[in-house]
């Protein structure tokens, strides 16, 4: 676990006063668009509840709080072919620990994976087991949140994990293991079927799949149930796509310049893809939700991460890769998962050595549910390796 100086720099959260009342002022600033009477959130973000967002946001958001919450845990940041990437890096006291690493995916931070830091570096603490602990690598995707803007063209989820698997070298782990949602779940295939000597297993929240195939019969109700849900999801959800995979700069100018249009961009989409009750709230908290928002805001990432669909469009690594997972994997698949599929259309895709349904939680599952991710890691990779 040996860490190279000349490669890795320690790395603080610092917000100036000076960044808090610039925010603070664009938000008091804000002009706001009309909506027409009772559509609530049926044509985006609702108005009603982004204005009382904002006014939190601007009046009572407890940034010293939120520093102290990013900076719980030691964070570097490292220069890799060019790309800067900024993680944390939580070394279990237990010391046959294995290595793992925690990639989040769009709209999401490292903030995503704080709940299950310590249940999965320390779990006897947490009434599990000393051979399930592991030490941690949670990195920002580069061009999300602390790893800064990119600017190079062509940086794509198997570039990503190319730069991943360096980063686990510099940190002295030549095996590993990867878990990730969303693209931190794509990245963690490119790294299995590139790095296959290395990576011991994945973990998994999300699979992309092309259904049944001709061979697996007749679809349960189940598997029916979800192809007609993904078909209303692909009608109505997926505007983002279309814009951020084909003129993301467009969209950049708005989200880098607006704190209001940033936090309008992202919490819909944090209420449709969270377990909630129609009220985002019930599915992540206030604060929880500003968190994010507010890392995207003060890195001024929001359109270098939405340039990661154009630059995964372009390259073709949208969708199933045509290539299986055969490091073994495992799933836990969240009810809420906009993706959601079935284990038998998911092993055509990898090589599934444990599926676990769980019973709470949507797209940002180990934020949300994190007892219940932190277990499903636990089962999933404890026999492997």
């Amino acid at each position: 676990m040996a860490e190279s100086s000349a490669f890795i720099t320690p790395f603080t959260v610092n917000i100036s006063n000076g960044e808090v009342e610039d925010l603070r002022r664009r938000l008091r600033d804000a002009r706001w668009p009309d909506q027409p009477s009772g559509i609530g959130w049926s044509q985006g973000t609702d108005l009603g509840y982004l204005r009382g967002l904002v006014e939190y946001w601007r009046s009572s958001f407890d940034w010293p709080a939120f520093e102290a919450r990013l900076n719980s845990y030691p964070q570097y940041t490292t220069l890799i072919d060019g790309v800067s990437i900024h993680f944390y890096h939580v070394p279990s006291a237990v010391p046959d620990a294995r290595p793992l690493l925690l990639l989040h995916g769009w709209p999401s931070s490292p903030f995503e994976f704080t709940g299950l830091i310590d249940r999965l570096s320390n779990p006897v603490a947490h009434g599990g087991r000393s051979e399930d602990a592991y030490h941690l690598v949670i990195p920002s995707l580069p061009g999300f949140g602390f790893s800064g803007p990119t600017t190079m063209t062509g940086l794509t989820p198997m570039g990503i994990a190319d730069r991943f698997a360096e980063l686990m070298t510099r940190l002295g782990y030549a095996r590993f293991f990867s878990h990730g949602g969303d693209f931190g779940a794509i990245v963690s295939g490119h790294l299995a079927r590139r790095y296959s000597d290395r990576v011991m297993g994945v973990h998994l929240t999300f699979l992309t799949t092309a259904g049944l195939r001709p061979e697996d019969g007749e679809p349960t109700a189940l598997e029916k149930r979800l192809h007609d849900q993904q078909a209303a999801y692909a009608r109505w959800e997926t505007g983002y796509i279309s814009i951020q995979s084909t003129k993301p700069q467009t969209l950049a100018y708005g989200l880098c310049d607006s704190p209001v249009a940033l936090a309008a961009w992202l919490v819909e989409k944090f209420r449709a893809w969270t377990e909630n009750d129609g009220n985002v709230e019930t599915g992540l908290s206030r604060d929880e939700i500003l968190t994010i928002v507010s890392t995207y805001w003060l890195t001024g990432t929001a359109g270098s991460a939405a340039r990661l669909y154009y630059e995964t469009g372009a390259a073709g690594q949208f969708g199933p890769s045509p290539h299986r997972i055969e490091v073994p994997t495992a799933i836990a698949m969240p009810p809420f998962e906009p993706y959601r599929t079935t284990r038998r259309m998911a092993e055509h895709h990898a090589n599934i050595v444990n599926w676990v349904d769980l019973p709470n939680g949507g797209h940002f599952s180990a934020l949300e549910q994190p007892e219940l991710v932190a277990s499903a890691i636990a089962e999933g990779l404890r026999d492997l390796g």
